[in-house]
């Protein structure tokens, strides 16, 4: 059943000590800027955080690295112009950082949710991603065995949502945040608007209300003035 939180605190105030949070967001678009500020302002620590980059200047997911929270990045894209908190950390060896090409980062987010065992993939084969994996050919070209990534937490952003957790994202804001609802064991979003069941057209949602456990409704993240439905 998907709760209603009546603010951010509330919604991210059971992430434990050394959880595993999947963070949506392409940069920073889609990304759960209030959600994560909650978190920083919550404590936890030691957390291992899976998102497609190491953050953007000093907000959102680098404002979460730049308080000392994050044991290990997940990423794709760990280095850009404005990822000096990350680069930092992680020169200094405060940081682990384990990077997946980004088609394998969603595909294993997506087989956490799927149920999938685990899925071989020809990305990365013959390079130092591929060390110490199982590796197969198949049809005569050469695979890696990737596994799951699964979250205790995934912090997400949507667009809108409805009260059953039913979820409409905002062009490419989407990212992410599909995969990740379904391979967390709870799912937090915030959205921009809130709405009454049956607002929302059946053929926008893309996340179905089973994924989502709970919604936080945060004013100004998105263009308020459009009509959700």
């Amino acid at each position: 059943m998907t709760v209603i939180a009546p603010d951010a605190a509330s919604a991210v105030a059971d992430v434990q000590d050394g959880a595993t949070v999947l963070i949506g967001g392409f940069g920073m678009a889609g990304m759960p800027v209030a959600l994560i500020d909650a978190l920083i302002g919550q404590g936890a620590t030691d957390l291992t955080v899976v998102c497609n980059n190491a953050g953007n200047g000093d907000t959102g997911l680098a404002a979460l690295l730049q308080a000392g929270r994050v044991r290990k990045v997940v990423c794709s894209f760990p280095r850009q112009a404005d990822s000096y908190i990350f680069d930092d950390l992680y020169r200094a060896g405060k940081v682990e950082l384990e990077v997946v090409p980004q088609g394998n980062l969603a595909e294993r987010m997506r087989a956490a949710g799927a149920g999938i065992g685990a899925f071989f993939s020809p990305t990365g084969v013959g390079t130092p991603l591929a060390e110490g994996k199982e590796s197969r050919t198949i049809d005569g070209r050469d695979y890696v065995l990737e596994l799951p990534i699964k979250g205790d937490f995934a912090l997400i952003s949507a667009y809108a949502a409805d009260p059953m957790g039913n979820l409409v994202y905002r062009k490419t804001a989407r990212n992410f945040g599909p995969v990740m609802a379904t391979a967390a064991a709870v799912t937090v979003v915030q959205v921009s608007h809130l709405v009454d069941v049956g607002a929302l057209d059946p053929e926008a949602v893309v996340t179905p209300g089973i994924y989502v456990d709970r919604i936080v409704r945060v004013a100004g993240t998105t263009h308020e003035q459009e009509n959700p439905a």
